[in-house]
């Protein structure tokens, strides 16, 4: 866990790492299922015979898993105050089961409000790392965040 972080707290080429999460095959076809009901993602028969050579996850479970690992460092769990989106997001390799993944989140661009009452602001590049090192997507966000508590 980061612990609680502020608008002040953020420079620009600071990391957070988050932890690792080992994605099962059960995981990769529930997501599937419900939101990219394609072979590759759900038949393991069907995968097999697809260009990935067996089951590998959505690109958007890959998205999600990326963010929930992040919040779970719990740099946000102060300051956090939403996103306007996504600025750039890329799949790099395929995610398959077994897979264990990893987020190495570098803050580049710290951003205070241009007016009063207005909204402090950091952008981050993700990259999500599998168990080898390799980066298998990476995504471009900016994130409203507020300042520290006047006492």
């Amino acid at each position: 866990m980061t612990g609680d972080l502020y608008f002040e707290d953020f420079c620009v080429g600071q990391i957070i790492e988050s932890a690792r999460k080992t994605l099962s095959e059960a995981e990769i076809i529930s997501f599937a299922r419900d939101y990219s009901n394609l072979p590759y993602h759900t038949d393991p028969e069907a995968a097999a015979r697809s260009m990935f050579g067996g089951i590998v996850a959505p690109g958007y479970q890959t998205a999600a898993l990326t963010f929930g690992l992040f919040v779970d460092t719990g740099t946000f769990r102060a300051c956090g105050m939403g996103s306007p989106g996504i600025d750039r997001l890329r799949w790099l390799k395929p995610v398959r089961a077994g897979d264990t993944l990893q987020v190495f989140a570098e803050i580049i661009e710290v951003s205070p409000a241009q007016s009063t009452g207005g909204r402090d602001a950091v952008r981050i590049a993700y990259e999500t790392r599998n168990q080898h090192g390799e980066a298998v997507m990476t995504l471009t966000s900016l994130h409203f965040v507020r300042r520290r508590p006047v006492e």
